[in-house]
């Protein structure tokens, strides 16, 4: 039987009554399977049993000790019991029993124990007031040896989950067959579920509990690959024709450019290339930082479909955008014989009528737009390619029912937000990832200052200069109103305070998601002219359009965003010649992890590395917008630990159905849930 067969009701096991059937469902636990991949959240090693004076060195550790003697501290309620306990170097250690007057009966001088806990200096003498003990015997239950610590509800304690997880593994793990095929096995020098399951729970050595996981991560992962990649198969339609090479058009741009393209622009240009003259379909994703060149890198796969007469539309999700993508587009193509149009919800009456006629005629090359391009009444009269930029700003079907205006067009979506390629792999495991990383020659690069809540003073100074040298500044905050709950800083309190007080006369402009949609892109456009010189906002700036004369981002309140959004927020500035500057301001309270956050925005301005990072501190699912539960939930992989399983579960199962393209066996069942329990969900991809 496979793991994932083993659906008995928790219920059904001896001992399991509905009280605890409760607790374990408070765990997510409901069934054998579900018991069995409750996996440890970290280990106690009680291996090495160490003297009090290494003990005291060490997080935790395990003793071996005898009670020499008993007292009490305090009086009345507050008297607790102390027991001086020495190890056999003589050494002495107190243990406070705070709330466990019981243990008065069980420590009582001359017994000898197993401790397991913490020990401090403290007062002039080495103490522990928080540990467990057992008896001292030649085969203890609970020391000499390394013991999981499970995440636990109400209710449930260590010793209980560990000694029902014990009973269930004895009673299961050897009738559970592989669900991996057997030249998988091997190659892979894999243990059988039988051994990792006991290796994962109660591991002889660390070693061993990670080789274990490492293999029910591998086959968790290698599954997961196998059903992305059938599901990719079968979508993949053959075109109705192979399109004709004809680069005249890219080529003649290239030649028309006054710098040279990057060695990654120009990687992408060839690996889109491949895909618009293969027999099959491109869907591919385009990322890289702002400003790295990924719409020269479109506008380049544009041209080859146009020079083979079809056409290309370029989607994007503010009208403000999209306007500035076709100015560009005008300004690089037009003198190429590219005929450029402009749709939104705002082309109305004759115009639009005009358009449209001429779309469906082929008299448009190349139609930019925002979500009125998968409107009804468009239709192209051969649609080659659509460009997505921010792809996640538009949901699958959206994407589908622009596809649907042509006959198997090609797909390039964008984003500025760098994914991890582990991520990348399993939250579009349907599409061909390409990254450009190198940024192109004579960038210069955001200079980043923090100064901590208090000192904000010195940054407004510094902004007031960059605005008196005609330049402009973002002032972007955590909320939008003033929180009672919350001793932060508000968008709209904060803009205020700036208008009256900080900057007055300076004409400025307040966005955030409760703004209508006409009025933020109203503001947006100002500021891109100049007319508005400092935009106030909360992170719905993280996507915006490029302003080159903005030289200042201004974060308040810095360590309450992700550092990916922190990242996307620096990229708003830098778009100009002038040198630009971020000031991250930080609260009075910051927490290990947002100390961590500050310090990695200071060390780098790589995306990748920060995406790399804010996936191991927040989570995959937290980094993509969207919790980690029901979204990437995988029961064991981590892909901020085992990404490199992830490229090799990917190769293996590539491997494998290219050999057998039929292969399911029984253990389809178990790709068909790996896949439903990574899926990203319909609206954001």
């Amino acid at each position: 039987m496979l793991l994932s067969e083993l659906t008995q009701e928790v219920s059904s096991i001896h001992g399991v009554g509905p009280a605890l059937a409760a607790r374990l469902q408070r765990l997510g636990v409901t069934a054998v399977r579900d018991l069995l991949l409750l996996l440890p959240r970290s280990y106690e090693d009680r291996s090495r049993v160490v003297p009090l004076a290494e003990a005291a060195r060490q997080e935790k550790a395990s003793v071996e000790v005898t009670v020499v003697g008993t007292s009490d501290i305090g009086w009345g309620r507050s008297r607790t019991l102390k027991a001086t306990v020495a190890d056999s170097t003589g050494r002495e250690a107190s243990l406070l029993c705070f709330g466990r007057a019981f243990l008065r009966r069980t420590l009582v001088t001359g017994a000898k124990f197993f401790v397991w806990g913490s020990f401090h200096v403290r007062r002039g003498e080495l103490q522990c007031s928080d540990f467990e003990l057992e008896p001292w015997s030649q085969h203890p239950s609970g020391f000499g040896r390394i013991l999981p610590v499970y995440p636990l509800t109400e209710g449930l304690t260590q010793a209980a989950l560990r000694r029902l997880i014990g009973r269930v593994l004895e009673q299961t793990a050897d009738t559970i067959e592989p669900a991996l095929p057997p030249e998988v096995l091997s190659a892979e020098n894999l243990p059988v579920p039988a051994d990792a399951l006991k290796g994962v729970h109660f591991p002889r050595t660390r070693e061993e509990a990670d080789r274990c996981r490492a293999a029910l991560a591998y086959e968790e992962l290698f599954y997961f690959e196998v059903s992305v990649l059938r599901r990719k198969r079968a979508l993949v339609a053959s075109r109705p024709r192979v399109r004709d090479r004809a680069p005249e058009l890219r080529d003649s741009l290239v030649g028309r450019l006054p710098f040279a393209l990057t060695a990654d622009q120009l990687t992408a240009v060839s690996e889109i290339e491949a895909d618009l003259l293969s027999a099959v379909p491109m869907a591919r994703l385009l990322q890289g930082d702002v400003g790295c060149g990924k719409t020269l890198v479109a506008f380049l796969s544009a041209l080859l479909v146009i020079g083979a007469r079809e056409q290309a539309a370029f989607l994007a999700p503010t009208e403000l955008l999209a306007r500035q993508h076709a100015e560009t587009a005008a300004r690089l193509l037009e003198p190429l014989g590219v005929r450029i149009a402009f749709l939104s919800g705002s082309v109305t009456g004759e115009a639009r009528g005009l358009l449209l006629e001429a779309l469906k005629d082929g008299r448009i090359d190349l139609l930019f737009g925002t979500h009125a391009l998968f409107s009804e009444g468009v239709a192209f009269r051969d649609l080659g390619l659509v460009i997505v930029d921010e792809q996640h700003r538009f949901g699958v079907l959206q994407r589908q029912a622009l596809l649907r205006k042509g006959t198997s067009p090609d797909l390039l979506l964008m984003t500025a937000t760098p994914i991890p390629r582990t991520l990348a792999l399993t939250a579009f495991g349907d599409l061909d990832v390409t990254s450009i990383r190198t940024m192109p020659a004579g960038r210069r690069p955001v200079i980043t200052h923090l100064a901590r809540e208090g000192n904000e003073e010195k940054v407004y100074r510094r902004v007031r200069e960059e605005i008196d040298q005609g330049r402009q500044a973002y002032f972007v905050y955590p909320l939008i109103e003033e929180s009672e709950a919350l001793d932060v800083k508000d968008a709209e309190t904060a803009f205020r305070r700036l208008q009256q007080e900080v900057y007055p006369g300076i004409p400025m402009a307040l966005i955030h998601s409760r703004v209508l949609e006409e009025e933020k892109e109203a503001a947006m456009a100002k500021f891109a002219s100049g007319a508005v010189r400092i935009l106030v906002a909360t992170s719905v700036v993280e996507v915006g359009v490029d302003v080159a004369n903005a030289t200042c981002m201004v974060v308040e309140h810095a360590e309450r965003f992700g550092l990916s959004t922190l990242h996307q927020l620096r990229g708003r500035v830098g778009r100009g010649e002038s040198q630009s500057y971020a000031f991250l301001v930080y609260g009075q309270k910051l927490t290990p992890e947002g100390v961590q956050r500050l310090k990695i925005m200071m060390e780098t301005t790589d995306g990748f590395a920060i995406a790399e990072s804010d996936m191991r501190l927040r989570g995959p699912g937290e980094l993509l917008g969207v919790r980690q539960s029901g979204f990437l939930n995988f029961r064991v992989a981590d892909l901020a630990l085992h990404g490199p399983l992830l490229f090799k579960a990917r190769d293996d199962a590539k491997k494998l159905l290219d050999t057998d393209p039929g292969f399911l066996q029984p253990a389809h069942r178990v790709a068909d849930r790996a896949l439903a329990a990574a899926e990203p969900p319909a609206e954001g991809g």
